[in-house]
């Protein structure tokens, strides 16, 4: 098995930063070992994406979990976002309770994209397969706003060129892209579009999903029948 293309373009981005900073002042921490020590984490990480995606995600996921998801949420609380990301939340598909995740900032117009780093393995992805209504929490003006949306996978979406449409120059999104396409194994993109206010203030019936018979009950929509449907609350972080 070899390492994906977005892995390996992404890795070597990495490198020519991490060794252009050394070249512009060698004697800067971390210096000469730094470098050499970031060198070794990037090619180990290209080898271990490339004999087990499996190991790969668990490590992430970890790191994720339990410091960088963390970090990240506890910015936003106190107001800051240095890094230009956003908020998703999904409702978790074991426990039904709200779960927010960090995600890059790929809105265009109504329409919010994200690249999920592990695909399918993404816990917030099964999520969405449940239910795909969802809210973010971005910038809205001057503000930072919960915005709801109905959420839909697309699995024959070209992901790099859809990465490279999202990112177009912006200095914050290049380097989620290129964080992005380092610690993930299987991308995948997904696409929440962005409900009008009113909308927001007065949601849709829930869905119903018919039955063999024409009975109906409440259900849980698959990719192709994505409605409108209730805002999501409170807090959480995983299924």
């Amino acid at each position: 098995m070899t390492a994906p293309r977005g892995l390996v373009v992404g890795t070597a981005v990495a490198l020519a930063l991490v060794w252009g900073l050394y070249a512009l002042d060698p004697g800067a921490w971390p210096g000469l070992a730094g470098a050499l020590t970031q060198t070794a984490l990037f090619v180990a990480n290209l080898v271990v994406t490339a004999r087990s995606r499996r190991t790969k995600v668990a490590v992430v996921r970890t790191l994720q979990r339990w410091l960088i998801n963390p970090l990240v949420r506890l910015l936003f609380r106190v107001g800051l976002n240095p890094l230009g990301l956003a908020i998703l939340e999904t409702r978790g598909r074991v426990s039904g309770q709200p779960r927010r995740t960090p995600v890059g900032n790929g809105r265009v117009g109504d329409d919010f994209w994200i690249i999920a780093e592990h695909g399918l393995r993404a816990g917030y992805v099964r999520n969405i397969q449940r239910d795909p209504h969802v809210r973010i929490r971005l910038r809205v003006g001057w503000r930072y706003r919960w915005v709801s949306g109905v959420a839909e996978i697309l699995p024959a979406d070209d992901v790099l060129a859809r990465q490279r449409s999202i990112v177009r120059w912006h200095p914050l999104r290049m380097l989620n892209a290129m964080n992005v396409r380092v610690l993930g194994a299987d991308l995948l993109t997904v696409r929440v579009r962005l409900l009008p206010a009113d909308e927001h203030e007065h949601p849709p019936e829930p869905l119903l999903i018919m039955e063999k018979g024409g009975s109906q009950r409440p259900g849980t929509p698959t990719f192709s029948m994505i409605i409108g449907g209730p805002p999501r609350s409170d807090v959480g972080d995983s299924r």
